[in-house]
């Protein structure tokens, strides 16, 4: 994938929000650097309020740069970061697949984040931490019925080992880039009187003056 990332001297042809939304300590922010920087600690501290790193892609020979926000698990920063939902075009409500109690929160977070966020925003489901598996404790089938029910994209995923940690960014931020693309699609069509790409030509019809009708015109297919 040499000509996945762009480089800094393209034109940016979008610019995507795409927020990490989920409990503290599930892993957030070690998912979005390793994304953003392929980097992994273990010595990494809880997020403070919100930070967000930004990483420039290709998707179908558009440049795209992801603008990544990092919010903050803890209790007391979500009335701050609740406003930083305002503009983000995609999710990620991210749990820590040992720990179920992060997992039976996911349905307050999505609650939150449907009631900030713009209601077409696409949204991935992940289990994090997928390099446990035998401190398991939220069963895969549980959370794709979870997904499933709410319309969610879903993956699982390791921060550690970098497992489809890639692979998931880049499907919600293909996705954001298809619906993006459709809507402007739609906003050529109805520019063009509805015809798309296809310009119709004008056909005058002649004035029937026996009849007293006024002539019109129609556009072609």
């Amino acid at each position: 994938m040499s000509n996945l990332y762009g480089d800094y001297n393209q034109k940016i042809d979008y610019v995507f929000k795409v927020v990490l939304i989920g409990d503290s300590a599930v892993g957030k922010t070690q998912l979005l650097a390793r994304f953003a920087r392929n980097q992994f600690s273990l010595d990494s501290k809880a997020t403070i309020g919100v930070e967000f790193q930004t990483k420039t892609l290709i998707v179908d020979n558009k440049t795209i740069k992801a603008q990544i926000w990092d919010t903050a698990g803890q209790e007391r920063y979500r009335a701050v970061t609740s406003a930083y939902y305002r503009g983000a075009v995609g999710a990620m409500l991210v749990y820590d697949m040992t720990k179920r109690q992060s997992f039976d929160h996911m349905v307050r977070w999505l609650e939150e984040l449907r009631g900030h966020a713009d209601q077409n925003i696409v949204i991935m489901l992940i289990g994090n931490k997928c390099d446990l598996g035998s401190l398991r404790a939220v069963p895969m089938e549980d959370a794709e019925e979870f997904a499933q029910r709410e319309n969610l994209f879903f993956m699982e995923t390791s921060a550690l080992e970098s497992t489809n940690v890639e692979t998931c960014f880049l499907t919600i931020l293909s996705e954001i880039y298809r619906i993006h693309a459709k809507k402007s699609l739609t906003a050529n069509d109805d520019d063009n009187g509805g015809q798309g790409l296809l310009k119709g030509s004008r056909i005058i019809v002649p004035q029937e003056k026996d009849n007293g009708k006024k002539g019109g015109c129609c556009f072609a297919s």
